[in-house]
C-alpha cells in the first residue's frame, strides 16, 4: 500500500496547497478518521521546522514533541480538530482548530491551556459492568461511572494526563460555538434557536455572532465551546517542502 497522497485529493480541511506538487503523505492509522492531517504535514508545511520526511523523524526520535500530552514517534500519525501540539524544547504549544474555509490552524496557546484538550460527544453507552462510555469526534473514549448529565453534541474537555473530564459544555440555546465544517466553518458565535427536522433531515441551528450578524447550519457541523478557545491568532502559512 502506498504511503503517498495525490494533494488534489486530500480534504479540504488538510492545510497544503494542491498544485505546488503532485504528492504528499498519507495519514497513518489513527484518530479523526480521513479528516486526520500527518503530523509531518504540520511540522514541514505549516510550522517550517523540518524541510523532509528524515528530519521529521529525527525531531520525533528526540521525545520532544506530544501530541495530546502523549510522545509521537510516527510522522504520519493524523491529527485533527482540537488536538493539543507540544514542542517542549521550543517551549512552544499549539490547539489545532478550524479556520475559515474549513482549513485546520495551529492557534498558539500557553502551557497550562495545553494541559487538556476539547472534545465533542458523538455517541454514549452503557458497557459492561454498568459503566459509561463516551465517544469523541475524534474517535477516543472517555469511561466514568455516571454518565446521566452528558448527551450527544455536549462538548467536554479532557485532562491529558488523568485522561478525566474537567469541564462540560452542554449543547443548549445560549451555547457558545464553532462551525467546523460548512460555508461557515470557522465562524464563531451563540445558538438562539436549536431547530428538530422530524424524518430524515438534518437538525440546524441558528447561531448569533458577535457583531449581531447570524447564521443557520447543520446541527452536527457546530462544536460547543467556551471563550478561551477564540483566542490567540492561527498560524496558516504553507511553506512546502519536499515528501522525503
Amino acid at each position: 500500500m502506498t504511503k503517498h497522497q495525490k494533494r488534489l485529493s486530500v480534504p479540504n480541511s488538510w492545510p497544503v496547497e494542491r498544485k505546488e506538487q503532485v504528492w504528499t503523505v498519507k495519514a497513518g492509522a489513527g484518530p479523526h478518521g480521513e479528516q486526520g492531517v500527518p503530523l509531518l504535514i504540520l511540522l514541514r508545511d505549516v510550522l517550517g521546522y523540518v524541510n523532509t520526511k528524515k528530519e521529521a523523524r529525527y525531531a520525533l526520535n528526540e521525545g520532544t514533541v506530544l501530541v495530546n500530552g502523549d510522545n509521537v514517534a510516527d510522522e504520519r500519525r493524523p491529527i485533527g480538530m482540537f488536538d493539543i501540539l507540544a514542542f517542549t524544547a521550543r517551549d512552544e504549544y499549539y490547539r489545532v482548530f478550524p479556520d475559515e474555509g474549513g482549513r485546520l490552524a495551529l492557534t498558539a496557546i500557553d502551557e497550562d491551556a495545553a494541559s487538556s484538550r476539547l472534545g465533542k460527544i458523538v455517541g454514549k453507552r452503557q458497557v459492561a459492568g454498568g459503566a459509561f462510555q463516551l465517544t469523541l469526534h475524534d474517535g477516543t473514549n472517555v469511561s466514568l461511572e455516571d454518565a446521566s448529565e452528558y448527551s450527544s453534541g455536549d462538548s467536554v474537555v479532557v485532562d491529558n494526563e488523568s485522561k478525566e473530564i474537567v469541564a462540560h459544555f452542554p449543547y443548549e440555546e445560549g451555547a457558545l460555538v464553532t462551525a467546523v465544517a460548512g460555508g461557515h466553518s470557522g465562524e464563531i458565535g451563540e445558538i438562539t434557536e436549536i431547530t428538530v427536522t422530524l424524518g430524515s433531515g438534518d437538525n440546524t441551528v441558528t447561531v448569533e455572532q458577535e457583531d449581531g450578524e447570524s447564521f443557520e447550519t447543520v446541527a452536527d457541523y457546530v462544536v460547543v465551546i467556551d471563550e478561551n478557545f477564540t483566542g490567540g491568532e492561527p498560524e496558516v502559512t504553507t511553506t512546502g517542502g519536499d515528501d522525503e
